[in-house]
C-alpha cells in the first residue's frame, strides 16, 4: 500500500532527526549557498541545530567517500550531498559527474540511509544562480524537504 506523506507527517519528525550534509569546496560560493539553504530548512522544518552536522570535502568525486563514512560513524538518518560541476572544454565534466551520480546510487543501493543528490550539473554559472534561489528556485532546500520525505517515507514504511 502506498500514500502520499502529508507535509505535517514530515513535520512531525521533530528534533529526534539526524541529518549529514557533505558539501564540495569546489565552486564553494554555490555549494555554500545550497548547504545555507538546506540548514535553514531543517531548522525551519524541526530538526534541531546540534542534529545537523556539516562536512566538507574537495571536489565532486569525493562526495561519495564523505557520505559513506558520514553513515558509518554518525548514523544519521538521511545525508545529503551538495556539489557544483561546470561544464568545460574537456571531458572531464562527463567524468566527475559520471562518478559522483553512481557514486549516490551505489550508496543508496547498498544501505538503508537514503542519500540525497544535490549535485548542479550546469553549462554555467549562471545557471547556478538560477538553482540556488533564482528562477528555477532553491536545490538547497528542495533537497532538503526530500531528505525529510525519505526518513518519513522509511519510517512510514518500517511501521507497517
Amino acid at each position: 500500500m502506498s500514500r502520499n506523506l502529508p507535509q505535517s507527517e514530515i513535520l512531525s519528525l521533530g528534533k529526534d532527526v539526524k541529518i549529514a550534509i557533505v558539501t564540495a569546496e569546489w565552486n564553494g560560493r554555490i555549494t555554500d549557498e545550497l548547504e545555507r539553504g538546506a540548514r535553514e530548512r531543517l531548522l525551519a522544518s524541526g530538526v534541531s541545530d546540534e542534529n545537523i552536522r556539516t562536512l566538507k570535502v574537495p571536489g565532486a568525486v569525493e562526495l561519495t567517500f564523505g557520505a559513506a563514512l558520514a553513515i558509518e560513524r554518525l548514523h544519521p538518518d538521511a545525508v545529503i550531498v551538495f556539489g557544483a560541476v561546470v561544464r568545460g572544454d574537456t571531458p572531464h565534466f562527463d567524468y566527475v559527474c559520471m562518478s559522483a551520480t553512481q557514486g549516490v546510487t551505489s550508496l543508496n543501493e547498498r544501505g538503508d540511509v537514503p542519500v540525497i543528490f544535490g549535485v548542479l550539473t550546469i553549462d554555467t554559472e549562471e545557471q547556478a544562480l538560477e538553482r540556488i534561489g533564482g528562477r528555477c528556485g532553491h536545490k538547497g532546500v528542495e533537497a532538503a524537504d526530500t531528505a525529510l520525505r525519505m526518513i518519513a517515507f522509511k519510517r512510514n514504511l518500517i511501521a507497517e
